[in-house]
């Protein structure tokens, strides 16, 4: 009897293209289905939505605000999971991924901060605070001077260099140039683009892989005049925005289920 398999959190064009490619039962959810987890076995709603039947595999990709719970089961249930839900737990809450990263890459930086929400900050120097748990250059502010914490926030450096991203898969490596018209760069400009890997980025890369149990990572760095530096970990990364990337991703899962 052939496994029960269940896609979440795919647009509805790169689902299909998996649902095309992988042999045997396939549910498919663009966005978080109902589940329970009851007597070690996973339930998961049907496409119809009509009741919930076992899967034995989960391939997750997305960010919603209220994916948690679904990781916490993932994590309970201890089922094929891609990626490493233990992983995608511990990213998830962006500012303590970052704590655990600084304390594994080479390339941690200094002078980070912590404002709580409602501290009112004075500094001289051009620092960047950051806010919440999206990505995308969302919930950030460069400032200098005084500066009231709306949210609670991370603090660091506005540091001077080139944005890039480094997209780990499984073995496929790929470095990505971030762009955009101001400040805040981003993998969505019309101007990003891959270009020549950074040895020194893809082993850090590869370091905070292994150290989360992640087959699926992004990290994006500022590399610039006064050294690299990690600038935050992207557990769930954008992977169609460049095909060689979709590529080497669909692949993998495809290897993956079957």
């Amino acid at each position: 009897m052939s496994e029960r398999i269940c896609l979440i959190g795919f647009d509805e064009k790169e689902l299909g293209l998996l649902k095309d490619q992988i042999s045997g039962s396939v549910i498919g959810h663009t966005t978080l289905p109902k589940f329970q987890l009851v007597d070690g076995v996973l339930l998961v709603d049907r496409e119809s939505g009509s009741w919930q039947v076992p899967v034995d595999r989960v391939v997750y990709h997305g960010i919603f605000e209220d994916d948690f719970d679904l990781f916490i089961a993932l994590n309970l249930w201890g089922g094929a999971c891609f990626p490493n839900p233990r992983g995608m737990l511990d990213c998830r809450l962006k500012h303590a991924c970052l704590v655990r990263a600084l304390a594994v890459t080479n390339f941690p930086g200094n002078a980070r901060g912590f404002a709580p929400a409602g501290a009112q900050v004075s500094t001289e120097v051009n620092t960047v605070a950051t806010w919440g748990n999206w990505h995308c250059g969302e919930n950030k502010c460069r400032f200098k001077g005084d500066w009231s914490a709306e949210f609670s926030s991370t603090l660091e450096p506005y540091y001077e260099g080139e944005a890039v991203r480094i997209v780990l898969i499984g073995d496929d490596a790929f470095q990505i140039n971030l762009a955009g018209s101001d400040w805040k760069k981003s993998i969505h400009d019309d101007s990003a683009h891959l270009t020549q890997l950074d040895a020194d980025l893809v082993e850090d890369t590869k370091k905070l892989a292994s150290h989360f149990g992640l087959q699926v990572i992004a990290n994006d760095y500022i590399v610039g005049p006064t050294g690299k530096f990690l600038l935050e970990v992207n557990h769930i990364p954008n992977v169609t925005r460049f095909p060689a990337i979709w590529d080497s991703y669909s692949r993998s899962v495809i290897e993956w289920c079957s």
